[in-house]
């Protein structure tokens, strides 16, 4: 009787996944030519082609599609049945994403979840900007990222509100005369555009005094009481001050906070059950207090 082994399913799912079986390899771990031949064991057991080679990668014919719904579903089933009978969580690897604002208050909380749960799961974290880490998960650099969200944009995926706050050094007097001196993150983030449209709604005048995708080099220039910054309440290091909203710095708004893995299908279980559990986690944990 012909039949799939779970090995050739899991193999199958994985190059459909990358769309290229040389991405397949690395993510299977095995040589390119051993996943060649599960391809076409594969395509000797189902009567057929399964997929076809272009310039660009592989492509799924109508057979592979049908086969990759069974596929997941079966693959699915196996590991959450080892799982719940072995009761020793996953294993495998997550590429996890954070933006720097969020590392002090959640990612310590996230990252002692999932070694709790899951032990034998190795993590590779990237800490960047929420506009960067997007494109990492589009291009599959990542598998799943905390990131924050527009408040007036689509809020689908919101688990928590997070404040923005501004910031300055203990010594820092705003000027009298000049302009006020800020120091952004880089103009695609959201806290960025928030404090720009915050001053310019109030007729502030400002100046960006320093532009960096670098948390630390944010912090610095604050340091030195030279301008103010923008920041989440929770990631507010201890020897500077949340500053009065006043005519001068005007109110800033809520940012939302989500939790997304790739864009595309995700088959993973692992994925699914750490991204699950970082929504869980992230939901019980309390807000701060203003």
């Amino acid at each position: 009787m012909l039949q799939l082994d779970f090995d050739l399913l899991r193999t199958f799912v994985a190059i459909a996944d990358a769309g290229s079986l040389t991405r397949a390899a690395a993510e299977v771990g095995r040589t390119q030519s051993a996943i060649s031949m599960q391809l076409k064991r594969i395509e000797e057991i189902v009567g057929g082609a399964v997929l076809v080679r272009t310039a660009r990668g592989v492509e799924l014919t109508s057979r592979g599609d049908r086969l990759l719904a069974h596929a997941r579903r079966l693959v699915r089933a196996h590991d959450e049945a080892l799982v719940d009978v072995t009761g020793r969580g996953l294993t495998g690897s997550i590429r996890l994403g954070c933006p720097e604002d969020y590392c002090t208050e959640f990612l310590p909380v996230v990252l002692r979840a999932i070694a709790t749960q899951h032990p034998r799961v190795a993590l590779e974290v990237v800490c960047a900007p929420t506009p960067l880490l997007e494109k990492m998960l589009d291009a599959r650099r990542l598998d799943v990222a905390l990131i924050s969200l527009d408040p007036e944009g689509n809020l689908e995926r919101l688990i928590r509100w997070e404040d923005l706050v501004w910031i300055a050094s203990q010594d820092f007097f705003a000027p009298s005369d000049g302009p006020l001196q800020i120091a952004l993150s880089v103009p695609e983030t959201l806290d960025h555009q928030a404090a720009r449209r915050a001053l310019d709604a109030a007729n502030v005048s400002y100046r960006v005094a320093y532009e960096s995708v670098s948390k630390d080099g944010l912090l610095a220039i604050v340091r030195a009481g030279i301008a103010v910054a923008v920041l989440t309440r929770g990631a507010v290091p201890a020897d500077l001050r949340i500053m009065p909203v006043g005519e001068m710095l005007p109110p800033l708004p809520h940012v939302g906070i989500a939790v997304v893995s790739y864009s595309g299908t995700v088959d993973s279980l692992l994925v699914e059950n750490v991204k699950d559990l970082m929504i869980r986690t992230l939901r019980t944990m309390s807000p701060l207090a203003p």
